[in-house]
C-alpha cells in the first residue's frame, strides 16, 4: 500500500494571482480607453462648436442678412430721429435746462411783475441765441418743469386739507393739467400754420411760455390756503394780469414784424391776423389758471 503524502490543492491559490493580474490589466485599459475616449470627446467638442461658428459666419446669406439688418436699424433710428426733431428737437433740450440761481430768481420777478422791464429782446450770439443763465429773456423749461411739479403737489395740499385727498384724485388733477397744456401747444401750432407766421419759435418755446402760468397758479392757491378765499381771487387776479402782460411783450417780438412789434401801425390782413393770435394766446393763459385751480380752494 503505497503511503505517498498528499499534497494540498494550491492550484486555485497559485492560478488566482494571474487572473488579478489580467483583471486589473483589463480595468486599467478599459478606464484607460474611456478616459482617452472623455478626452476626445471634451477637445473635439470645441472644435465642433468652432467649426461649427466658423461656418455659420463664413455663409455669404448670414452676412448678408446681418449686414441688411443693420441697414434697416441705422435707417429706421435716423428716420425717428429726424421726425422726431421735426417737432420737438430733442438735441437742444440741455439748452433749455442751462440755467442757473440768479436766472431762476430774475425770471421768477418778471413772471410776477413784468411792468418796468424794457428791453426784451433775447440775445444772440454768432445768430445762436444765448444760454438762458446770461439772459432773462430766453425761454427755459426748468421754471415750467417745477412749477408743474409744485402745482401738482400743493394741488395735493389743497385737497388734504379738505379730506379729499386719494391718489386716484392727485393723478386726475396731474393728467388734467398736462393734458390741457398739452392741447394748448398744439392749438397755438395751428393757428401759426393757418396764419402762415414765419417766426422762430420752436414747439419747446411754446411749451415754455405755456408753462410759466404755473407760478401764477402757485401762488394763488398758497394764498388761498394761508388766507382764505379773497386772498385767492386778489393774487390770482395780479398773476393774471402779470402773465398777459409778459406773453404780450414777450410773443409780439416773435411773431409781429418788425415795425408792429416796435409799436407803429402796420395796415395788412396778415399782421392783423398775427396781432390777434398774439392777444389769443396771451388772453388764454389766465382762463387756464383759473379753470385748473378755482376748484383746490374752498
Amino acid at each position: 500500500m503505497d503511503c505517498t503524502p498528499t499534497q494540498k490543492p494550491d492550484i486555485r491559490l497559485r492560478n488566482s494571482s494571474p487572473d488579478g493580474l489580467e483583471g486589473r490589466q483589463l480595468l486599467e485599459h478599459t478606464s484607460g480607453a474611456a478616459h482617452g475616449l472623455q478626452t476626445g470627446n471634451q477637445q473635439a467638442g470645441p472644435q465642433a462648436a468652432g467649426f461649427t461658428g466658423q461656418s455659420i459666419l463664413s455663409d455669404p446669406m448670414s452676412n448678408l442678412a446681418m449686414a441688411y439688418g443693420s441697414s434697416l436699424a441705422s435707417q429706421g433710428r435716423e428716420m425717428v430721429d429726424k421726425n422726431l426733431d421735426r417737432f420737438i428737437p430733442i438735441s437742444k433740450m440741455k439748452y433749455y435746462f442751462a440755467v442757473d440761481t440768479v436766472y431762476v430768481g430774475k425770471k421768477l420777478g418778471l413772471l410776477v411783475f413784468p411792468y418796468m422791464h424794457e428791453n426784451w429782446e433775447v440775445s444772440y450770439q454768432k445768430d445762436t441765441p444765448v444760454a438762458p443763465r446770461f439772459d432773462v429773456n430766453a425761454p427755459d423749461l426748468y421754471i415750467p418743469a417745477m412749477g408743474f411739479i409744485t402745482y401738482i403737489l400743493v394741488a395735493g395740499l389743497a385737497l388734504g386739507t379738505q379730506n379729499r385727498f386719494s391718489p386716484e384724485l392727485l393723478g386726475v388733477q396731474a393728467s388734467s393739467a398736462f393734458v390741457w397744456l398739452i392741447m394748448e401747444v398744439l392749438a397755438v401750432l395751428l393757428s401759426l400754420y393757418l396764419v402762415t407766421a414765419n417766426t422762430d419759435l420752436t414747439t419747446i418755446d411754446l411749451l415754455a411760455f405755456s408753462g410759466y402760468k404755473y407760478v401764477g397758479m402757485i401762488i394763488g392757491v398758497v394764498a388761498g390756503l394761508l388766507f382764505g378765499r379773497p386772498a385767492y381771487y386778489l393774487s390770482l387776479l395780479w398773476c393774471c394780469a402779470a402773465i398777459f402782460v409778459f406773453m404780450i411783450r414777450t410773443l409780439r417780438l416773435k411773431l409781429l414784424s418788425d415795425a408792429a412789434a416796435e409799436g407803429r401801425l402796420v395796415r395788412g390782413t396778415r399782421n392783423q391776423l398775427r396781432m390777434y393770435l398774439t392777444m389769443s394766446i396771451a388772453a388764454a393763459q389766465p382762463i387756464f389758471m383759473y379753470w385748473l385751480t378755482y376748484h383746490l380752494i374752498r
